[in-house]
């Protein structure tokens, strides 16, 4: 017994090799390649080897070592499995966490591995829906009777949402269970669908047509200045509204005429380069008067947003979404309702209709090539997609001017031809 003293333990730290050196009676000093070192009791039970950390070195020394050795050699004597006593405690302190707990814990490992607008996504659904009703309940007792009303109360407001939150919820409970928090996920047997009702059909986008265009186009001033910016500026560059509004001043090369969407502002997780059209770049200019010195191109526009986020942030883009509406109302039918998004099919439709060739089209709406274009055609397409775009945006400043456009031959961007 006691074969190990103070130096030889710390000779054996310092020459930080892995070693597995006996005590005596079933304690053992361990040094892991990692260089943790530990104190393991090694016994048997039911005939099979078994062993239990009692805790780290220096944390535990050699005699508190030895002394809880002691008393878990009377525990075996008496017939109880020590390491898997230890180990059902283990589970069962896990599973005494809350659900804000088990949340945070989520969060914690699995955000990492999400692409960043995933993240963004479903931490909101976490904190705001879904922790403020479940948080504070133990998440061993999180069942069907929690869920189904909270599901149902998201979905009357929602379909998509309550899906989206369903799907965090399930995947929260998932992690639960690979660390033994809890015994099984309440989500499993429910459907959205069950407790909401089947999805209604996606509404088919819109393509605003050329009378639009000349009755919205000069109206956009009445929603402010910087937001007609922020409409022309999708319009123009084809871009979604969650890339403008995470732009950063940084990203816009006025020298060049370039605006880069670095990965975590694109949603497909692929940094893009937009060109910039001399009237495009002059928008973007016009932005800065409105940033008022922020990194952003377009900056919070309430203190409140900008307090709940714990400093400097870019607007909310779904605010865009309800001023469009409202002008719509006013323009009496002229022009259809329409979301930001509308304005990437608008852009598309309108591309074609120029001439403009479907690789470059769908290049200018950063959509990947598929198939073997998507193989073997790495070029980007980036003089052919400013050159497209130019004849894009003079068609929408000849529209708000009120003018006609005059479709001419050489307006026509053509697919460079690719040798066989």
């Amino acid at each position: 017994m006691s074969k190990l003293t103070a130096v030889k333990i710390r000779n054996l730290v310092n020459a930080g090799r892995p070693v597995a050196i006996a005590d005596g009676g079933g304690l053992t000093f361990t040094l892991a390649a990692t260089g943790t070192a530990s104190w393991v009791l090694r016994y048997r039970y039911g005939g099979k080897s078994r062993e239990m950390t009692l805790g780290r070195y220096p944390d535990i020394s050699a005699k508190k070592a030895r002394e809880l050795a002691t008393e878990q050699r009377a525990k075996i004597q008496r017939g109880a499995d020590v390491a898997r006593d230890k180990q059902k405690t283990k589970v069962e302190t896990a599973s005494a966490k809350s659900f804000r707990q088990l949340a945070a814990h989520y969060m914690d490992k699995v955000f990492p591995t999400l692409a960043p607008s995933t993240v963004i996504q479903r931490r909101y659904h976490i904190e705001k829906l879904l922790l403020p009703k479940l948080g504070g309940l133990p998440a061993r007792d999180v069942s069907a009777d929690e869920i189904v009303p909270l599901i149902e109360a998201i979905g009357k407001r929602s379909h998509s949402t309550a899906e989206l939150v369903f799907t965090a919820l399930s995947e929260i409970f998932k992690h639960g269970m690979a660390r033994h928090a809890v015994k099984a996920n309440p989500c499993v047997g429910i459907s959205v669908t069950a407790i909401c009702g089947k999805r209604e059909a996606t509404r088919q986008r819109l393509k605003l047509t050329d009378d639009e265009l000349h009755v919205l186009l000069p109206a956009l001033p009445a929603i402010g200045e910087q937001n007609a910016l922020t409409v022309r500026i999708l319009l123009a560059t084809c871009t979604r509204i969650g890339e403008l509004a995470r732009a950063e001043w940084a990203h816009v090369d006025f020298e060049r005429g370039l605006w880069f969407i670095p990965d975590a502002n694109s949603k497909t997780g692929k940094g893009f380069t937009v060109p910039l059209v001399p009237a495009v770049a002059d928008w973007f200019k016009a932005l800065q008067v409105f940033a008022c010195g922020s990194r952003y191109v377009l900056p919070a526009r309430q203190a409140r947003r900008t307090e709940n986020h714990g400093g400097e942030v870019y607007f909310e883009a779904r605010a865009v979404n309800a001023m469009l509406h409202k002008l719509c109302d006013k323009l009496n039918g002229k022009v259809r309702r329409f979301t930001p998004h509308d304005l990437r099919s608008t852009a598309r439709s309108h591309l074609a209709a120029l001439g403009v060739s479907v690789i470059v089209a769908e290049r200018c709406l950063n959509h990947a090539l598929g198939g073997l274009l998507a193989v073997y055609d790495q070029h980007d397409y980036l003089s052919e997609r400013r050159a497209a775009l130019e004849i894009w945006t003079d068609f929408l400043v000849a529209c708000e001017a009120g003018k006609a456009w005059n479709a001419k031959q050489d307006n026509v961007i053509a697919l460079k031809q690719v040798a066989a």
